[in-house]
Parts: C-alpha cells; structure tokens; sequence
C-alpha cells in the first residue's frame, strides 16, 4: 500500500508541470511552497513559519553549507549579532518535528564551525 501511494505521489508530482517549480522533495520529505505545508513520509508536519523559512532556505540550497548568519539574516530579514542562537534553537526544534536522529540526522546536517546543510 505504501509503495502504491508512493508512485502515485511521484507521478502526480512530476506530471503536473504547474506546481512542480514551487515543491521540493528530498527522500520522501516533500515541501510546498505554494501551500505552505510540509509532508514527512505522506503525513503533514506542523511548522512555524519561521522554521518553514529555515527549512526551505536550506532545501533550496541543497547541498550547499548556510551558515548561521546567512540563515538569519535571509528568514528575519535582520542583522545577526554573534552571541545570537536563534537559528540553533530553531534548527533543533525542526529537528524534532522531523523525528531526526540528533547524533545522525537525516535531512539537517550540522557542518561543525560552518553552518546547516540539507544534501
């Protein structure tokens, strides 16, 4: 039954050329941005705004390292200061809502010194 679902998510998301600019997916994590949702495995995750930014920044940046800085100053559209760890707090709790291993997460990878990556 789950791969049935599965095929018929994948088709009717590369077949329809319409939404297929404004959705991302990546190992069965799959973001709208139209509709502003997020879906884990076929079931709706409940994000902040905020942390949907954060989490379509970095999905739109696949594979590149973002660090704290850039994260915030691109979702909060403010200057970051250095002792600020808003960002961290943030990234954990999406984390969270994400069911992520926090010594081995699977989408949200920490670059150590540098910044958050989704590869």
């Amino acid at each position: 039954m789950a791969r049935v679902k599965s095929a018929l998510r994948r088709y009717t998301l590369y077949n329809n050329t319409e939404n297929n600019k404004d959705i991302i997916e990546i190992n069965g994590l799959v973001i709208d941005k139209d509709e502003h949702k997020c879906l884990l495995y076929d079931k709706k995750i409940d994000l902040t705004p905020m942390e949907f930014e954060i989490l379509l920044y970095l999905a739109c940046n696949r594979g590149k390292v973002i660090s704290s800085e850039e994260l915030f100053e691109k979702v909060w559209k403010e200057k970051y200061f250095d002792s600020n760890n808003t960002v961290m707090v943030h990234i954990r709790r999406i984390r969270e809502k994400l069911g992520e291993n926090t010594k081995n997460p699977k989408f949200i990878k920490t670059v150590w010194g540098v910044g958050y990556k989704i590869e």
